[in-house]
């Protein structure tokens, strides 16, 4: 039934299409031929796409290999390291023994830039970057972007803020040492430290340039969905996956500019001799001539945007998972509606619980109160998709490739971390886990390991639409269960470390007594680390070899999807459909109705057929 399905699609493709006559201009376009053109300075979605993939796996790699030198330093602390001196240089000081040690300053330099790195410049741009870029003109039934030039300048400006993040790290003075969030005064005086000067500066140049390139992205993604639909295709026929690239740019829009003014602030203190985040300052005794400014402004300013960031993060993997997960389920996404009003409630919450990241900071706790209802509140929309997801799962007849595996372990770690994220987001109990290790376990669960996950769903699922290869199932599997058991057998321990008051951003614990006794615990979160990033390493060689030598897809419609991506050739070109634009007839989730497997959204109702109550 199912290869004479895939016959009917075909052709029905030609019968009921929609045509933009885009295509006449492009058919023929000079710069398809130029290698320059068509993947360097490119203008198809498709490649900016994979631009924004490779980028993203470059600076994986290097912000989790920090994560496990600074590891090492906390599981290992006596062990020398002098093999890493070649890598390192002075950062690696050797005793007469030639014990190597790692540099404190250092160590607090690998903390900040691996936060940096893999908040902004993986789980944003190379998540969002990737599969926005990718994935909305095709579900949408679009050419391309609205603005292919803007689109090409937002992964330019991506790049060029990662050669000036990957620059700071090769000055003599190192890169910006004072944490990713970066607090006045640290970061407002280039003298309060060797990582808070040229490192600093460096750090706020690229940073700016990223903003630049998240706003120019999200404006092309917005526009787009509202403005280059094709016929037939209402916001309510749209699959999750566009409505969460919708949602998530558009909070970025709001949020991002909030953090580049108070980047502007900070340019100001450092720079222009200001105090719009300095007051009362002492440096080696002397007083400063700062006074007025308060580092609360910037808190406020920076977590205005840090909080809606989590969702920047979180809500492209929860709309990837929900379509992946129908998909392989072979069943309708439980509860459409309610899935898009819980993106929508997200939204507007994330913008009114920034202050719970700053119980300890002082605020008046009436307005703490406030704070922790909203926080708490917002658990709701999040634990409707939740109960969602597992509905679509009930009774379905699921495969267990390697996407769904990761759909199912971000659904777990998604849960995991949530319920953590219920005792931070009270004030009672925040002040007493503020700053521990408690803190570190909750959102490296429940945003970058989730995350991670519904970033690995979507490349093993639509590498196929990508590259028009396979990548190997069993290195897949392998690398999906490594990563789940490697994952809570980092973050688990590091609850208990958290409870027991065990500070973060620590670099040494032996000569406290309180904490000496966890060295065992923390050798064994610094082993599990080191086992999970060889995982990702196996990863990244399935990646690039299934690039070039994986199996041929041979099917236009592989998992017998009912989306757009689908209706397209298995090597599309810039245009995406050589002919007409499939005009959509129903919604994207018709899957097992009136006996059929799976019904694309390109075909027409059947005589007598009601459409889905979605």
């Amino acid at each position: 039934m199912s290869s004479v399905h895939h016959q009917e699609q075909d052709q029905l493709i030609e019968k009921y299409g929609y045509d933009d006559h885009f295509h006449e201009h492009h058919e023929g376009d000079k710069f398809q031929f130029n290698f320059l053109t068509k993947y360097i300075f490119s203008m198809d979605h498709k490649i900016i796409a994979r631009q924004f993939l490779f980028t993203g796996i470059f600076w994986a790699i290097i912000g989790s290999a920090m994560s496990i030198i600074f590891r090492l330093q906390l599981g290992f602390p006596d062990a020398s390291i002098a093999w890493l001196k070649p890598l390192l240089g002075k950062w690696i000081v050797l005793n007469d023994a030639g014990v190597g040690t790692l540099e404190p300053e250092f160590y607090y330099a690998l903390v900040t830039m691996h936060g940096t790195i893999i908040v902004f410049f993986v789980l944003t741009a190379g998540l969002s970057g990737t599969f926005s870029n990718f994935l909305i003109p095709l579900q949408i039934g679009a050419r391309d972007m609205a603005s292919p030039f803007l689109n090409m300048l937002s992964y330019w400006f991506f790049f060029l803020s990662s050669v000036v993040m990957f620059y700071s790290l090769f000055l003599s003075t190192g890169p910006f040492s004072g944490g990713w969030t970066a607090y006045p005064p640290l970061s407002a005086l280039p003298q309060a430290s060797i990582g808070s000067g040229a490192g600093m500066t460096l750090w706020l140049v690229s940073l700016a340039l990223f903003v630049v390139s998240v706003l120019l992205g999200g404006m092309n993604y917005i526009t787009t969905v509202l403005n280059l639909r094709t016929k037939g295709m209402s916001l309510w026929r749209m699959p999750l996956t566009i409505w969460a690239f919708l949602v998530t740019a558009i909070i970025g829009l709001l949020s991002f500019p909030v953090l580049f003014s108070g980047f502007l602030l900070l340019i100001f203190d450092r720079s222009m001799g200001t105090s719009f985040y300095l007051s009362d300052i002492f440096v080696n005794g002397m007083a400063l001539d700062r006074i007025g400014g308060s580092p609360i402004l910037y808190q406020h300013i920076f977590w205005f945007l840090g909080h809606p960031e989590v969702y920047i993060i979180i809500l492209p993997a929860m709309g990837i998972v929900s379509e992946v997960l129908s998909v392989h389920a072979r069943k309708p996404i439980f509860g459409y509606r309610a899935m898009v009003y819980s993106i929508l409630a997200i939204a507007f919450l994330s913008f009114i619980v920034w202050a719970h990241h700053m119980f300890m900071s002082g605020v008046n706790p009436f307005l703490s109160n406030f704070f922790v209802v909203f926080t708490l509140i917002i658990a709701v929309p999040s634990a409707v998709k939740v109960f969602n997801w597992i509905s679509t799962l009930y009774g379905g007849n699921i495969r267990l490739n390697t996407p769904m595996l990761f759909c199912i372990g971000f659904i777990s770690m998604f849960i995991s971390g949530g319920l953590t994220g219920i005792f931070l987001g009270n004030s009672a109990i925040d002040i007493q886990q503020h700053d521990t290790y408690f803190v570190v376990a909750h959102f490296h669960i429940v945003m970058g390991v989730a995350a991670f996950f519904g970033m690995f769903a979507g490349v093993y699922n639509w590498f196929p639409k990508m590259f028009g290869r396979y990548m190997n199932d069993t290195l897949g599997k392998i690398h999906f269960w490594v990563t789940l058991i490697g994952a809570y057998a980092i973050f688990g321990p590091m609850h208990f470390l958290g409870m027991a008051g065990v500070p973060r951003r620590y670099y040494l614990f032996d000569k406290f007594d309180a904490f000496s006794g966890f060295d065992t615990m923390n050798k064994f979160i610094t082993i599990a680390a080191i086992i999970s990033f060889f995982a990702q390493i196996v990863f990244v060689i399935n990646f690039f070899w299934s690039m070039y030598k994986g199996k041929r897809v041979t099917s236009q419609n592989p998992y017998g999807s009912n989306s757009l991506e689908w209706t397209t050739p298995i090597d599309a070109g810039h245009g995406n459909w050589p002919g007409k634009i499939p005009t959509v007839q129903r919604w994207s989730y018709d899957y097992g109705k009136d006996g059929i497997e799976f019904t694309q959204q390109h075909v027409p109702l059947r005589e007598g057929e009601t459409p889905s109550d979605h």
